[in-house]
């Protein structure tokens, strides 16, 4: 039985990781936070997501989130998720995050944090859009450099990062199937005499509105033709979903930074 914790439990992906736990064979909630001054604090988790009582009570600090053998999904908000990943460490609780906008150095504060834990961290969990990744990949390496790359995605208006993470996942992963080096190649704004287009570069345009949960395409574009992968998301219960499926993968796992990838057996 894998013992799981929800960060952020009272938010709406929190609700949906909770409802989620709840439903699923083979696991327990055990704990779940939230930030100081939520309406969700002092409630019952369960009650809060709408799944009935589970007896277990949404509370301020982290800190009781964290016991060796639990794992906790954590959705919230980079400089939270980080605080986590220290006391993850310093207690052997293995995380899943989905958090998304964390910088360079807190991606390298994660990975040496995975000494000593195992953490599964995915800009997106979604099985749709992991394989996407794969799939995207195979398509640079089989079109190569005669077709240009542009990844479009478009999210709701509350979203606070941009290009979202999974856009840059997918940038990563193009990068790396075409031997380029992603920081050299992204492109992210274009405005005024820009100019041609320059050759092996992968261009990000970014919409935001309305209640769009996540919608990803790339294209791309050759001479005569073009060829698009489109992934649209109706609603985040698929990104709980995956989550709670690689909680359940993780449980017992040794230290080590995972991705979906691996939990999906890619």
């Amino acid at each position: 039985m894998a013992e799981i914790a929800i960060a952020g439990a009272g938010g709406r992906m929190g609700r949906m990781l909770v409802q989620t736990v709840v439903e699923t064979a083979g696991c327990r909630l055990v704990a779940a936070s939230e930030a100081s001054g939520a309406d969700s604090l002092g409630r019952d988790a369960g009650e809060v997501a709408g799944v009935g009582s589970t007896g277990v009570i949404i509370q301020p600090r982290a800190e009781h989130l964290f016991e060796s053998g639990w794992v906790v999904i954590d959705f919230t908000m980079p400089q939270a998720t980080m605080r986590h990943v220290e006391l993850a460490r310093g207690r052997h609780t293995g995380m899943v995050i989905g958090t998304t906008g964390l910088k360079d150095r807190q991606l390298q504060a994660m990975t040496a944090a995975a000494r000593d834990i195992p953490i599964v961290f995915a800009p997106n969990f979604s099985i749709g859009v992991n394989l996407m990744f794969k799939v995207a990949a195979q398509v640079a390496r089989t079109l190569g450099e005669p077709f240009d790359i542009e990844i479009i995605e478009a999210h709701h208006r509350h979203k606070v990062d941009a290009p979202s993470g999974t856009a840059l996942g997918l940038g990563r992963a193009i990068a790396e199937a075409r031997q380029m080096k992603f920081e050299d190649a992204a492109v992210f704004a274009r405005e005024g005499h820009t100019g041609a287009r320059v050759a092996n570069s992968i261009g990000f345009a970014t919409v935001r509105g309305g209640d769009i949960v996540g919608d990803h395409t790339v294209m791309f574009a050759g001479e005569g033709e073009r060829f698009e992968i489109t992934h649209k998301a109706s609603s985040r219960m698929t990104f709980a979903r995956g989550a709670v499926k690689a909680a359940l993968w993780l449980s017992g796992k040794p230290p080590g930074l995972y991705t979906m990838g691996d939990v999906l057996g890619f």
